[in-house]
């Protein structure tokens, strides 16, 4: 039997409930419900994930997704040893096995040919055909899939399939108001407030470009970064312009309109 301490999350992870999505999560657990979480890069919602996988004492299995990934990277496949052939899980598997919450993060990074297989998944069946070994697994009573993407950045290149998106409730996210988002930010980077409320500040300014020259605003994470370097003792300034600009933009005019606004609050 898969051992499933190594899945569980041993301590809290500090969350911020912004609206009622706690309740909401709970509710559709309770009914094994697949749930979606769909907002913007860096909002929270893989730590959303920890700490429901938490609270509810449920192990947790996390798939960052990307392009390359196969069906059997997802289910599993058969490797070489010395003694032959053996069937190895793959993440999905082994929670379905085990009763797991299995996460795939950005899941729309996957090809659309690889994310079919998890269907059988969430609907009434709750099954998973490994086609290769011949085998039928039956989801185990506590497994629940959830999955996360971007709409606004990935709407731009690849979308999940409306026969994917309609096997799934939905929960949306968002960067939390302001002084939410900035107690998160004094919290993760270990500055006081006021400094957290300025670079929130600048974050604000950022997201009201985003589709005005920047594709995507500042994220809670790179303030977070931002707040760190400053709590190691690193000017303000060059803190903000290594995190909340640099990795944003390349553009010239831009970088000048970013920068103009971390002058404005250091």
């Amino acid at each position: 039997m898969n051992d499933t301490n190594q899945y569980r999350i041993k301590e809290e992870p500090y969350y911020r409930s912004v609206q009622d999505e706690v309740a909401l999560y709970e509710a559709a657990y309770a009914a094994r419900m697949p749930v979606m979480l769909k907002g913007p890069t860096g909002c929270g919602k893989t730590r959303f994930v920890e700490y429901m996988a938490w609270k509810l004492q449920k192990p947790l299995i996390t798939v960052a997704c990307h392009e390359d990934m196969t069906a059997s990277d997802l289910v599993g496949r058969y490797l070489l040893d010395a003694n032959g052939t053996r069937w190895q899980d793959g993440p999905l598997t082994m929670a379905a096995r085990i009763g797991a919450i299995c996460y795939l993060d950005e899941v729309v990074e996957a090809r659309q040919d690889t994310t079919v297989v998890i269907h059988p998944l969430t609907d009434h069946r709750r099954t998973l055909p490994l086609e290769k070994k011949g085998e039928l697994v039956s989801a185990h009573a506590d497994f629940q899939l959830v999955i996360s993407y971007n709409p606004g950045y990935q709407s731009l290149m690849k979308d999940l399939k409306q026969s994917t998106k309609q096997r799934f409730g939905a929960i949306d996210f968002d960067y939390p108001a302001a002084d939410i988002e900035a107690d998160i930010v004094a919290h993760e980077s270990g500055v006081d407030k006021k400094v957290a409320e300025k670079l929130v500040a600048i974050a604000h300014r950022a997201r009201n470009l985003k589709g005005h020259g920047l594709d995507e605003g500042i994220s809670t994470r790179l303030l977070a970064y931002a707040g760190h370097l400053i709590a190691k003792n690193v000017d303000p300034k060059a803190a903000c312009q290594m995190t909340l600009v640099r990795p944003l933009t390349d553009d010239p005019d831009m970088r000048d309109t970013l920068d103009a606004a971390v002058n404005t609050y250091f």
